[in-house]
């Protein structure tokens, strides 16, 4: 265990630093990691990025942030008790003559319209407007942006549920084998037979779209890409020494089950974890550019490119979406890629 090991506390195996190791030595596999993780970081904070609202107000000595709370238009000398427009002149002038507002480098929120366009929209890039705006006036950069971070969190939900679920059939199936293998392969043969894109599309027009909607009809075909790896590996371990002594002393199916095979049939899980994850953005990315993803004025990568493709004549709404989604998925394939030779034996070997 070297000094940076012993500072954090924690003890690492020579066969994990070897892993760790030779996950660095894959240059593009590393930094599309932490620019990965940069953008995300940078995702999470939209709010303070993208909004059409200050994050931080002064007026008459008190401090609002409206970003957290709404405040009524009263609060800063108006005449209304609904919600203040912070974009209104009126309320510009307002709060301008008694304190100062602090706004985030881009004064649109995923669905704020910019009503003082030049040109009809979508309006090509401005000042204003970085990526310029789709066809209902919105910003572009603020939708990128949110858009973003809704994909990755939608995408890391299922993926974590597919491979909980995943990971508990296969081993189910490995361990016991006999009739449960049996049955349970049949059942999964004839589940995957199924047109998975067709069912998806019907069941997403009977239902209300949303987040938790979408995420379990989408789960529905998406917990079966780790079983036939967990299945494998469980096939394999059942018959070891440890696991038969394990048996003859007595000890739980469970017990064996979670403490001596699975965290050998994880290696192979872990190296599908980030092709998971890009298939998952991608059903989602899939279902939102034929209008059955999340619901209408949701920040969404698909419906900018369904946008794209309806105006040929704004090409920076296309272009947008594609780099974005590409960029993005790239990433997640080079660190897939870096995962994969690390746990590769042939390439951690002494």
């Amino acid at each position: 265990m070297d000094r940076q090991d012993r500072a954090f506390g924690v003890s690492i195996t020579p066969l994990t630093r070897r892993r760790i190791d030779s996950f660095k030595r894959n240059r593009r596999g590393y930094w599309s990691l932490w620019i990965f993780l940069g953008l995300f970081v940078f995702s999470l904070f939209a709010e303070f990025i993208a909004n059409d609202k200050p994050i931080v107000v002064k007026y008459d000595g008190g401090y609002y942030m409206p970003i957290f709370k709404l405040y009524p238009e009263t609060v800063f000398g108006g005449e209304f008790p609904t919600e203040a427009d912070y974009r209104d002149p009126f309320v510009t002038k307002l709060i301008g003559a008694k304190g100062w507002m602090i706004w985030p480098p881009i004064r649109y929120s995923f669905d704020t319209p910019n009503y003082f366009l030049a040109v009809p929209s979508p309006a090509p890039p401005s000042a204003d407007n970085w990526l310029g705006t789709d066809d209902q006036a919105r910003d572009v950069t603020a939708r990128l942006i949110y858009g973003f971070r809704i994909s990755i969190l939608f995408g890391l939900v299922l993926t974590f549920f597919a491979s909980i679920f995943g990971v508990a059939a296969g081993a189910i199936q490995g361990y016991f084998g006999g009739w449960v293998d049996l049955a349970g392969q049949r059942l999964i043969e004839v589940w995957e037979g199924l047109p998975s894109l067709y069912v998806l599309i019907i069941l997403a027009s009977m239902f209300v779209p949303g987040f938790w909607t979408l995420l379990g009809i989408l789960l529905l075909f998406s917990w079966t890409s780790l079983t036939g790896v967990v299945r494998a590996e469980f096939l394999r371990g059942r018959n070891f020494d440890y696991v038969r002594a394990a048996r003859a002393l007595g000890v739980g199916h469970t017990t064996i089950m979670v403490r001596h095979v699975l965290p050998n049939a994880m290696v192979a899980t872990i190296t599908f974890l980030p092709f998971i994850l890009n298939g998952s953005i991608t059903a989602l990315t899939s279902l939102d550019f034929l209008g059955l993803g999340m619901p209408p004025g949701s920040p969404s990568l698909g419906e900018l490119l369904a946008q794209g493709k309806g105006n040929l004549q704004a090409p920076w709404l296309g272009l947008s979406a594609f780099f974005s989604i590409a960029i993005m998925l790239s990433l997640l394939i080079f660190v897939g890629e870096a995962v994969r030779d690390a746990f590769d034996p042939r390439k951690t070997r002494l």
